[in-house]
């Protein structure tokens, strides 16, 4: 038998819209609908933030995202965390993106990008300028370096709960959290605490593929995909770096420099120069925390289900990439963790339409925090008349 709510709790006419996972897809579909002034409810399984939201780099990464509609999706995501940031208590801990080229072939990318709409105000400098940028630089190793000034940085372990803190606080959202979706029938929600009723159903699944709409997702080929993450001591207190950091192996796999044609000459000599890396996923992001310590990785392994293991193998592979690019003799692993997203074939986000009152969002290419807000905004415009996707 279900659950009577009390109206104390819920309102006696439900929810306008009701949005299930509380990670960063979904809490950027409650911020758009709040600000619609929809009265939203967001239903977690969890009791606090535990997925990929909060297991990543907190990169807000524009540059280097696919040309067209992801890389606008990330500049307003980008806009809108800049907007909501300071208003939710949230630090900001860098500004901007320094990729640097190890190789001549790196640096031809590079030269490219400049060229393209998603190099407006973005700059190539030289190694000595990009040691200003990231002091640790190690000296000789870099060609030149790409300077953006559009990416942002938060620390996602605190800056998730914070959003929702704000969400609820500022907005008036409801959040449930140790709450499981076990169907959804509009205006009727079944939960393990009983029904609520909401108008639209906005479903954040993350990788959890099974519980809600299984038949659906699994015809879009979802797999998960996992990664390694570390975090690095420097053996000694070391100046602040500027900007996240990035190098060859990134610019091979984003799509925003992968799919210049300047990028296959450099492709093919990280194949030959770089097959582990290839063969992992590697590619190196470089970030820091308030504390002065660096978040560095990942790497990208493909299955049906996240594998309780994480080989030494792999994190090696990353610390190689790293060392190539920073000089921090001592530098130690304080941390290691395993994240996970959903993705997909060709696919950077899917919204599926079960009914015209329920949508399931999903994005596709580890780019939550980069393209949510974006997407909320896209997907609750449409539902309620003010834009299409």
């Amino acid at each position: 038998m279900a659950i009577q709510m009390t109206p104390a709790a819920f309102p006696g006419d439900g929810f306008d819209v009701a949005v299930v996972g509380a990670g960063i897809v979904g809490l950027a579909h409650a911020l758009a609908a709040a600000r619609l002034g929809k009265r939203v409810v967001v239903i977690d399984r969890d009791a606090q933030a535990n997925g990929a939201s909060i297991r990543n780099f907190g990169f807000v990464t524009v540059t280097g995202q696919q040309a067209g509609d992801c890389w606008r999706r990330a500049m307003r995501s980008r806009d809108i965390w800049a907007e909501v940031a300071p208003q939710a208590g949230i630090a900001v801990e860098q500004r901007g993106a320094c990729i640097v080229a190890r190789r001549p072939e790196a640096k031809d990318v590079l030269v490219a990008f400049l060229q393209t709409e998603m190099g407006r105000d973005c700059r190539l400098i030289t190694p000595a300028q990009a040691a200003e940028h990231v002091p640790a630089l190690r000296q000789g190793a870099i060609q030149a370096a790409l300077w953006s000034p559009h990416d942002l940085r938060v620390e996602s372990r605190t800056a998730i709960p914070a959003l929702a803190r704000w969400l609820a606080e500022a907005w008036g959202v409801t959040f449930l959290r140790s709450t499981l979706v076990k169907d959804i029938a509009p205006p009727h929600i079944d939960t393990t605490r009983g029904w609520i009723d909401a108008d639209v159903v906005i479903v954040c699944p993350g990788t959890d593929f099974q519980t809600l709409y299984a038949d659906r997702i699994a015809a879009q080929g979802v797999r998960i995909c996992q990664l390694h993450m570390l975090r690095l001591e420097p053996a000694q207190p070391m100046p602040r770096l500027a900007t996240p950091v990035m190098s060859d192996l990134s610019m091979g796999r984003y799509l925003g420099f992968a799919e210049l044609p300047q990028a296959a000459a450099l492709k093919q000599r990280l194949a030959a120069e770089q097959a582990a890396a290839l063969e992992h996923g590697v590619h190196l992001i470089v970030v820091q925390s308030a504390d002065g310590s660096l978040v560095v990785g990942d790497s990208h392994h493909y299955g049906e289900t996240i594998a309780p293991f994480a080989p030494m193998l792999v994190d090696d592979v990353i610390l190689e990439e790293f060392d190539a690019v920073f000089d921090l003799p001592g530098r130690r692993v304080r941390e290691r963790w395993v994240g996970s997203y959903a993705t997909a074939d060709d696919k950077l986000m899917l919204v599926d339409r079960p009914s015209d009152d329920v949508r399931i969002v999903m994005v596709t290419s580890g780019t939550g925090a980069s393209t949510g807000f974006a997407i909320g905004e896209e997907v609750i415009g449409e539902l309620f008349g003010s834009q299409k996707l």
